[in-house]
């Protein structure tokens, strides 16, 4: 008889976790977060469709009716804040929204089965999304001249430092959101459903103050109003207003009759987005 001819078995081997390692697949999911948003020109193009659409065709057709309400202040030099908080919302949800596609194809389990933590691949897209939606922020922030607004170093980098904050905080948002949603059609009618609302709450497009009770109720548990608040703050700043009208548009978040401190209400985003990257964290980390 002759003897059966056994094939030599190929010998895996899974390298053992590190630090670098787990570096390595951060730096590698964010990476490619970039990649993909770079490669796509049309999604850049059309994520500045929006907050241009509020900013100068809203802005200037409403302007008339708002010139005594205002003070005499431009409406679009007065919604220029709320524009910059837009600019990275939507385009953070959009990041986190590529995780219910990469489930879809296949494509997320065969990151989840990879040997690194899956904490690790969160952080990474956290970190891509922020990246991207930061980027978009720092386009609209190229355009404060168009608004009357001045192009002051101390602006420029106290506003991207606050929206790379919430760029990362909304895209924690939209991963922890993710990680239980299947379908696109899904993730997509959630985001509407609580976007919008995040957005016209925060005092986006009106000033937080002398509100209805229940309104102002909603503004303060609003999560993005202390971003918003903070990015008026800055930009009103570098303005020269007469006071009553710096009061009545910049009075600024309050509990109570207490005005909350700029570093508290950056800080009350940090916590929010820590909150949230560990819950996201947590429900990858469940078995898929």
């Amino acid at each position: 008889m002759t003897a059966v001819q056994t094939a030599p078995v190929t010998q895996v081997r899974v390298p053992a976790r590190s630090v670098a390692g787990e570096l390595r697949a951060i730096k590698i999911v964010w990476k490619r977060e970039l990649i993909r948003f770079f490669n796509d020109r049309l999604r850049i193009l059309t994520s500045l469709v929006q907050p241009f659409l509020f900013l100068f065709v809203l802005g200037s057709g409403l302007s008339q009716l708002t010139s005594g309400g205002t003070g005499g202040l431009n409406l679009r030099t007065f919604l220029y804040p709320g524009i910059l908080a837009m600019a990275v919302l939507f385009t953070a949800m959009a990041s986190a929204a590529s995780i219910v596609w990469d489930r879809e194809f296949g494509f997320l389990r065969e990151m989840l089965v990879a040997p690194v933590r899956r904490s690790s691949i969160v952080i990474g897209k956290c970190l891509g999304g922020a990246t991207v939606a930061a980027f978009q922020g720092l386009i609209v922030i190229c355009i404060a001249g168009l608004v009357g607004v001045p192009y002051a170093p101390d602006l420029i980098a106290g506003v991207f430092g606050i929206q790379l904050l919430l760029a990362f905080t909304i895209t924690a948002f939209g991963v922890m959101m993710s990680a239980r949603i299947k379908q696109m059609q899904s993730f997509m009618a959630l985001i509407q459903m609580l976007i919008l609302p995040l957005y016209f709450l925060s005092g986006a497009v009106f000033p937080a103050t002398n509100l209805p009770a229940w309104l102002t109720v909603l503004n303060r548990i609003d999560p993005l109003a202390y971003a918003v608040d903070p990015i008026r703050r800055i930009v009103f700043s570098h303005l020269t207003l007469a006071p009553a009208v710096r009061q009545r548009l910049d009075a600024g978040m309050t509990w109570g009759s207490w005005r909350v401190p700029t570093l508290l209400e950056v800080g009350v985003v940090a916590a929010i987005g820590a909150v949230l990257l560990a819950i996201a964290i947590a429900e990858f980390s469940k078995t898929e």
